[in-house]
């Protein structure tokens, strides 16, 4: 007798979602919900080191982005704060893309960041509408969490990369110690409800810390990405270790 088929893997799992489709619905009206005030939020809930830890990120890949001829992809943009952080260090003449599933977020970037060259793109990272070795670097801040299945979004990073093109993942981690106790304390407890206040809407507040303590560890999220196809992985903790980036090339 045949083997029962195993059950989908969830990344993302908002309260309610029983299979990867159903997360990614969820997520998306969770985070269309609180478009309005997220830029807003994003600073004071984080004491505005998030802008600190974007501009680091963009820095990394100071040489990618200093090319000409380069061509960039910030999945889950958000209203777009990293894509702009990467357009900031990028030669004039890159090319720079903001993909979003959320139409009320890539509708903030737009406003945002009209006077630039930046282009956004509404479109899911799981099934992104781009042909196969198009870029050279693909990043992702505080969005790659929030996939319905890692696995799968980093095999299509790897699918759109170039030979030998670079992959940049910033997300939240879990510090350890003193400061991980004091970090868990916020994240739980302060935050949740800072947050809510500020937004007016409950859910996605609390699906936050959750989110981040289902994202994998800095080992395992490795192993993932070397599994995926990515040569040369490694994770740079920020603050900490409260987030960090994962680099890769493919």
């Amino acid at each position: 007798m045949p083997s029962p088929p195993k059950a989908p893997v969830i990344g993302a799992a908002p309260e309610g979602a029983t299979d990867p489709s159903a997360a990614s619905r969820v997520v998306r009206e969770m985070f269309t919900s609180i478009a309005p005030r997220y830029d807003l939020l994003n600073h004071v809930l984080s004491l505005h080191v998030d802008r600190l830890w974007w501009n680091r990120a963009a820095r990394t890949f100071s040489a990618t982005l200093g090319r000409p001829d380069a061509m960039v992809l910030d999945l889950c943009c958000g209203t777009g704060d990293m894509t702009h952080a990467l357009r900031q260090v990028a030669h004039p003449r890159a090319r720079i893309i903001g993909a979003d599933f959320s139409h009320a977020m890539l509708q903030r970037a737009q406003m945002k960041f009209s006077g630039t060259s930046l282009r956004w793109v509404e479109a899911d990272a799981l099934t992104l509408p781009f042909g196969a070795d198009g870029f050279d670097l693909i990043t992702a801040a505080f969005g790659f969490r929030n996939l319905a299945d890692y696995d799968a979004g980093l095999r299509e990073i790897v699918r759109l990369l170039k030979p030998k093109g670079e992959c940049g993942i910033l997300d939240f981690g879990e510090p350890r110690g003193a400061v991980g106790k004091l970090y868990r304390f916020y994240f739980k407890q302060v935050l949740p409800r800072v947050g809510t206040w500020i937004s007016g809407v409950d859910g996605p507040y609390k699906y936050l810390p959750a989110s981040v303590e289902r994202f994998p560890q800095p080992g395992e999220m490795l192993d993932r990405m070397r599994r995926a196809g990515f040569k040369e992985a490694t994770w740079t903790p920020y603050t900490f270790g409260i987030a960090g980036l994962y680099r890769g090339r493919k």
